[in-house]
């Protein structure tokens, strides 16, 4: 309710956002004048280029037909719900159509990842997890219909700390390894498996532990068990907030969302967590429903 009365208007929501984008005074993205004024229309105009400048503009929610509150609303709900939501809920709670629904949790999914975002430190553990059904004659690390998941979680003492995923094509070297590089800092001590796609950790510039399972599910969860945890839970998820019914072509934008609220589980300040959502929001460059279904497509 609280949340509520203080987004009870777009223009509410506007203010907010303007604080969140400019929280050191308006500067122009044009000039980079700091000097500017609130016009009538809810701009700022700026009295060197004199160009007006709206706080969306530029944003996630550029030219957006949606009304500020309801993206406020859903960003709320994607913060402080344990298990997400999903775009049939959003579709009902905002009242709009089920393709805007989609596209605003998509751009949204977008805002949870920070580009200056620090990687993993300390002991990491490593494996890779199988999202979809079960898949007939299919063994191994082999593909079909399946979607594979790379998982690195960061251990703090005997507790789970923060957490990477990453959907990728398959369970080589280049995949498994390019992964580490862009989420954990070098000489951070790597746990794996001993899969051979794991060969290439050590040369590039890990500690790394391995640990032979032999296949063997049993020893994975013993000496693994933290990874497995994040795993089982990502999996519980997926079933039961979206049923399971996520497009291998759409599936990294969940990844990031769950990372996203997985990461901040021990926060008692909804608030800020809703803040930094919407601080990436204003950063982030705003993408068509056409650029995000092809973008998902495309990778």
């Amino acid at each position: 309710m609280e949340f509520l009365d203080r987004f009870a208007t777009d223009e509410a929501c506007l203010a907010y956002l303007y604080r969140v984008r400019w929280p050191k005074g308006f500067t122009c993205p044009e000039c980079s004048s700091r000097t500017g004024w609130l016009t009538n229309r809810g701009t700022v105009f700026c009295s060197r280029c004199e160009r007006q400048t709206s706080p969306t503009a530029g944003t996630i929610l550029h030219n957006t037909r949606t009304s500020p509150r309801k993206w406020f609303l859903a960003g709320w709900l994607l913060c402080t719900q344990k298990t997400g939501v999903s775009a049939k809920t959003l579709e009902r709670e905002l009242q709009v159509g089920y393709k805007t629904a989609w596209l605003i949790l998509q751009k949204l999914r977008q805002a949870t990842v920070r580009a200056e975002r620090s990687q993993l430190t300390g002991t990491v553990e490593v494996d890779e997890t199988y999202v979809g059904g079960p898949e007939v004659g299919v063994v191994g690390r082999q593909l079909v219909d399946k979607a594979l998941v790379v998982l690195a979680v960061e251990l703090d003492g005997k507790k789970v700390g923060r957490v990477r995923l990453r959907h990728v094509p398959d369970a080589s070297a280049n995949s498994l390894v390019g992964f580490l590089r862009d989420c954990v800092a070098p000489g951070t001590t790597v746990r794996t498996d001993d899969w051979n796609g794991y060969n290439g950790v050590q040369a590039a510039g890990f500690v790394h532990k391995v640990t032979a399972v032999e296949g063997d599910p049993e020893r994975v969860r013993k000496f693994f068990p933290h990874v497995h945890l994040v795993a089982s839970l990502l999996k519980r998820w997926l079933v039961a907030t979206h049923q399971g019914r996520v497009e291998k072509e759409h599936l990294q934008g969940y990844l990031d969302e769950y990372a996203f609220r997985f990461n901040r589980r021990r926060s008692t300040h909804v608030g800020k967590l809703f803040y930094r959502l919407m601080e990436q929001m204003a950063l982030r460059k705003p993408k068509t429903y056409r650029e995000t279904v092809n973008k998902a497509k495309s990778n």
